[in-house]
């Protein structure tokens, strides 16, 4: 990592530099605009539930009610409903997804005009839940369009960031917001551990119980990061390839990441629920309002059990999108390739599926003990609601700090192997 850091300096990537920077000041763009409080409008002061995620991955715009309230979750829903309906359910899109380059750039512009029209309907139902029916629908329709223009600025932002900046512009948006809140939570920690009231025991009991949690903070960073980083390798033989000095026919490997589903499921499942929350703010009616807050808020019994569900059936579910079994065992039988011990075609499509299936357990299980994390430390501690420990957020941090990190690295061994060969 220091020598990636050490890298970047020299004098040869000047150009890698400036991508760095522009991508620093469109984000100092993001932070300041999540503090402008959209005109004619105050915070929200009530709990938002579920909507907390949005609010996170926002960096707290939402809570502000600041112009970027939405951030760029709506873009995030409509790719996901997107890439469900590119499986076989509208044969258009299909299609489209088959048609390489020009398929994607067709998909993209369609997802985002999707995303619009996301925005606005989130937009609208936000301001009709959270000013109340004592406005009027040219006030809503006022709101929801500042709302939605504010997410289209954000893709635009995130645009530029892919194309002038180090890359993936949305996702760094996102990781930008969520960093964004780190100081204020470490802040409100530091105060609630330690008191300066003159008791010299109970300040060092203080800090020692700030350091385990600073510790505790940083351990499940690691273990994060060891769980994205970890894999399951699937060797792989070429009929077709020489052999090797050994004789032994060429081989390569199949990664399978153990969560292979990333945060996505933890997004569905927190959408999934907040609907019937969102619902019960705006309809008001008191039945449908307890059985709201009884039975589907995610810090009771009975909303938690369900938050796991569907992440679990989430996982499952989107795991066999990205990785698709079947269209794998029949491109790898084109191609002259198996498994060792495993015959090509309907043999080598359940050996993928069963392995898919064991570590999307693993995966999934994970993902609920990073998404309980916050839910069980709340409840069982009494850290302030501003402090999470783990939590989908940081899942977010450490998802797209690697990616990033190693398309750096990539970038950067790519200029030296390009100046060798030069030489």
């Amino acid at each position: 990592m220091f020598k990636t850091m050490k890298q970047l300096f020299t004098s040869t990537n000047k150009d890698l530099r400036k991508r760095i920077y522009f991508t620093l000041g469109a984000l100092l763009i993001f932070i300041l605009g999540t503090s402008i409080v959209v005109p004619g409008t105050n915070a929200i002061n009530k709990d938002l539930g579920f909507l907390e995620l949005i609010n996170a991955m926002g960096g707290g715009a939402l809570k502000n009610f600041s112009i970027f309230a939405l951030g760029v979750t709506p873009y995030i829903t409509a790719s996901i409903i997107m890439q469900l309906l590119q499986m076989d359910i509208i044969p258009y899109f299909t299609e489209l997804s088959k048609q390489g380059p020009t398929g994607r750039q067709k998909i993209n512009q369609i997802t985002r005009y999707v995303g619009i029209f996301f925005a606005f309907v989130e937009g609208y139902a936000l301001a009709f839940s959270f000013i109340g029916k004592s406005g009027n629908p040219l006030e809503y329709m006022y709101i929801a369009t500042i709302l939605t223009a504010g997410t289209a600025f954000l893709l635009w932002l995130g645009d530029q960031i892919t194309q002038k900046g180090i890359g993936n512009g949305i996702s760094l948006i996102i990781m930008a917001g969520i960093v964004s809140t780190y100081p204020q939570m470490f802040e409100d920690a530091f105060k609630h551990f330690i008191s300066f009231d003159g008791n010299v025991q109970k300040i060092a009991l203080g800090i020692v119980g700030f350091l385990i949690f600073v510790i505790i903070y940083f351990a499940i960073v690691i273990g994060m990061i060891f769980v994205q980083e970890s894999e399951r390798r699937i060797p792989i033989q070429y009929a077709n390839k020489s052999t090797n000095a050994f004789g032994s026919a060429a081989q390569s490997f199949m990664p399978i990441k153990i969560n292979t589903a990333g945060v996505i499921p933890v997004i569905f499942a927190s959408s999934l629920l907040s609907i019937p929350t969102l619902l019960a703010t705006v309809i008001n009616n008191g039945t449908f309002n307890k059985i709201a807050q009884q039975y589907l808020d995610y810090t009771t019994p009975v909303g938690f059990t369900l938050y796991v569900i569907f992440i679990f059936f989430f996982a499952y579910f989107y795991t066999f999108i990205q990785v698709k079994p079947e269209e794998f065992s029949k491109n790898l039988q084109e191609n002259g390739g198996y498994i060792p011990g495993i015959r090509p075609g309907d043999e080598t499509k359940k050996y993928i599926s069963k392995v898919l299936s064991r570590l999307t357990v693993l995966g999934a299980t994970f993902l609920v003990i990073i998404a309980g994390l916050p839910i069980i430390f709340s409840e069982f501690t009494n850290l302030p609601t501003s402090v999470l420990v783990g939590g989908t957020g940081l899942l977010i941090v450490v998802g797209v700090a690697l990616e990033t990190y190693k398309q750096l690295e990539g970038s950067l061994l790519s200029r030296s192997y390009k100046r060798g060969y030069r030489r």
